[in-house]
C-alpha cells in the first residue's frame, strides 16, 4: 500500500513541476493532486528537493532504458550511437516534465533545476561513454577519449536539435545522422 502512495506522491509531483515548474510548486500543491495529505508526502521525502531528486533519478533511467532498447547488435557503432542519442534527447522534449525544467532553468536559472540539468547531461555523457569507450575496445572507432567524445557528441547533438532550429528548419534524423558520419564520424572510423 504505502509503495502505491509513493508512487502516487511521485505521479503528482511531476504533474505539479510539469506545469507550474519547480520554483512555483509547493508541497501543498502535490498533497492535493495526490489526494493525500501533506503528512503522507513526509513519510516519503523529507522535502520538495528530495522529491524532485526522485523524479529526475527516474527519468535518467528511463532514457538509459530508451538509449538501450535503440542499441541493435546488427548495426554500426555509429549507427547505434546515433540511435540511442537520439532517442534520449527525443525523450528528454517529448516529456512535459523536462520541457518544463529547461524552460525553467533558461528564463528563471533555479539553483535546484540548474542541477537536474547538469546531472541528467552527466548521466548522458556517462552513458555515451560507455558505449565509446566499449567502441574502441572493440576496434569500430580509433582511440579517443571516451568521456571528451561523449562530451562533444551531445553538445553536438543539443545544438544540433535545440539551437540550429532557432534560426533554420528543424533537421530529420536523417540529416543528423548525415552530418554526424560526415563531421565527427569519419574522423574517428577506421572505415573511410
Amino acid at each position: 500500500m504505502s509503495v502505491d502512495r509513493k508512487k502516487l506522491i511521485v505521479e503528482a509531483a511531476t504533474k505539479s513541476f510539469s506545469q507550474f515548474g519547480y520554483k512555483a510548486t509547493t508541497m501543498d500543491q502535490v498533497a492535493k493532486i495526490a489526494n493525500v495529505g501533506k503528512g503522507t508526502i513526509y513519510t516519503f521525502f523529507t522535502n520538495k528537493e528530495e522529491l524532485f531528486k526522485e523524479i529526475v533519478e527516474g527519468l535518467i533511467e528511463e532514457m538509459k532504458k530508451k538509449a538501450e532498447e535503440a542499441f541493435k547488435s546488427e548495426h554500426s557503432f555509429v549507427e547505434n550511437v546515433h540511435n540511442a542519442i537520439y532517442s534520449i534527447l527525443e525523450y528528454r522534449l517529448e516529456h512535459q516534465f523536462t520541457i518544463k525544467m529547461m524552460q525553467e532553468e533558461k528564463e528563471i536559472g533555479t539553483p535546484a533545476v540548474l542541477q537536474m540539468v547538469r546531472e541528467m547531461e552527466a548521466a548522458i555523457v556517462s552513458y555515451i561513454k560507455g558505449k565509446v569507450a566499449l567502441g574502441v575496445e572493440k576496434g569500430d572507432i580509433l582511440p579517443c577519449d571516451p568521456e571528451l567524445t561523449a562530451f562533444l557528441i551531445l553538445k553536438i547533438y543539443i545544438a544540433l536539435i535545440l539551437d540550429w532550429e532557432k534560426e533554420h528548419k528543424p533537421l530529420s534524423k536523417e540529416e543528423i545522422a548525415d552530418i554526424f558520419e560526415r563531421y565527427l564520424f569519419k574522423g574517428l572510423s577506421k572505415e573511410h
